[in-house]
């Protein structure tokens, strides 16, 4: 067993520097991740009881993010990339901060709070996007992404149970006057401290910024045109289902500690497994990959629409937990395959690509947003969170065709 971990970690060694200090960085701040999430929408519903106030909260999000990667593509002609990527992630904590000093939930309140978290992910993605980019080559971003999604969903089993357990034992012991709230700012004084010491980690990767070039285009390539229908649609799918598992736990399981306990077991398993197909996978296994995403998300919504019940919810967010990374595992290499195909072909700063991309997603996202809040508000939570999870579902398998579409283009063998 030592003589087995000792290899992989001479493997890892044998990789770059600067991707060895990305996929570091990606570590510390995937301790973050799970925490704003999945409790900032449980402390919306706990404090307002009102659903539509998570989607408002999501929606101004996936607002501030492609504001933000605008605004990222013109500070890196002048701002280290290092520094851009550690804003990022401090405004983490900031927008929980701002949530917390709320005295009252309300559609302005949290649009703002969304908004600063919005700005958060922007930085973030945008520039670690770019990161990867560049650290990484075709022959090893399978084991790049099987690493890093690993790290997310490992932490995605102990964050979201310690978190949880925390939250729960303060309602139920008494701790802090039995006030939850006081738990919630104990875990945001948390996400700031790990966004601060990630912030330091990734200044040793000695990152260069893109050359300066113009990012603003409206005309693409045919093959890139295909890339942006596909992050249309996976848009569609992250705006609903953003939302909907919480909701969905909160209302048919139970609090926030069963929320942790059931993301906890199923991510544990889905763990081991991307690790072993990062390491294994080549390129040409990818669409393959991404086929068996498709399908669990689907066979997740109909156990959800078909029961309606604890048991189906369980069965949904297990199908879900193993989809997400099987999908981002195959999605993301065949994306920066594609922007190293087409930025050469027509001669563009990799970033335009990475923030055209953006705003291919952020219109999927309006969609599924705008979706969840008309039929909880207008129709009804239920159809909301059964019925509908199900058409999102087999509308986003659609995009298996497409990338299949994709990945036979004679540029992309």
């Amino acid at each position: 067993m030592f003589a087995k971990l000792t290899k992989e970690f001479s493997f890892f060694n044998a990789h770059p520097l600067g991707m060895r200090t990305l996929l570091l960085t990606n570590l510390i701040y995937a301790l973050v991740m799970p925490i704003v999430e999945l409790f900032v929408g449980a402390y919306i519903m706990r404090n307002s009881s009102d659903i539509s106030l998570v989607v408002i909260f999501q929606l101004a999000v996936y607002t501030g993010i492609p504001l933000t990667f605008m605004i990222n593509g013109f500070l890196l002609n002048r701002v280290p990339i290092a520094r851009l990527y550690s804003l990022g992630m401090l405004l983490s904590g900031v927008s929980m901060f701002a949530m917390m000093s709320l005295n009252e939930l309300d559609t302005m309140g949290v649009f703002f709070a969304g908004l600063i978290m919005g700005l958060s992910y922007g930085f973030f993605w945008a520039n670690r996007d770019f990161l990867a980019l560049n650290t990484t080559n075709d022959g090893n971003r399978n084991y790049y992404y099987g690493i890093e999604t690993f790290f997310y969903t490992m932490t995605g089993i102990i964050v979201p149970l310690a978190a949880g357990a925390f939250i729960a034992s303060t309602e139920r012991n008494g701790w802090f006057g039995g006030n939850v709230n006081v738990a919630y700012h104990g875990l945001t004084i948390f996400v700031f401290a790990l966004s601060v010491f990630a912030s330091i980690l990734v200044h040793r990767g000695q990152f260069q910024n893109p050359k300066r070039a113009p990012f603003l285009f409206f005309n693409f390539d045919r093959l890139w045109n295909k890339m942006l229908a596909l992050a249309s649609l996976k848009g569609v799918a992250q705006g609903y289902i953003v939302t909907a598992p919480t909701m969905l736990v909160l209302s048919l399981v139970g609090k926030e500690g069963a929320l942790g306990l059931i993301q906890g077991i199923a991510a544990l398993l889905s763990a081991i497994l991307l690790y072993i197909l990062g390491r294994v996978t080549t390129p040409k296994h990818r669409l393959m990959i991404y086929g068996i995403g498709c399908a669990l998300f689907v066979i997740g919504a109909l156990f959800n629409a078909g029961l309606y019940s604890a048991l189906g919810v369980i069965l949904f967010i297990l199908c879900l937990l193993f989809a997400r990374p099987l999908l981002d595992i195959a999605y993301f290499p065949i994306q920066l395959k594609l922007i190293d195909v087409v930025a050469e072909k027509e001669k563009r700063n990799e970033f335009t690509y990475i923030f055209n991309h953006e705003l291919g997603l952020y219109v999927g996202r309006l969609l599924g947003c705008g979706l969840f809040i008309i039929l909880a508000r207008y129709v009804s939570e239920y159809a909301a969170l059964r019925y509908a999870l199900l058409v999102i579902a087999l509308v986003h398998a659609l995009g298996y065709f497409m990338m299949r579409n994709i990945v036979r283009e004679p540029e992309m063998a």
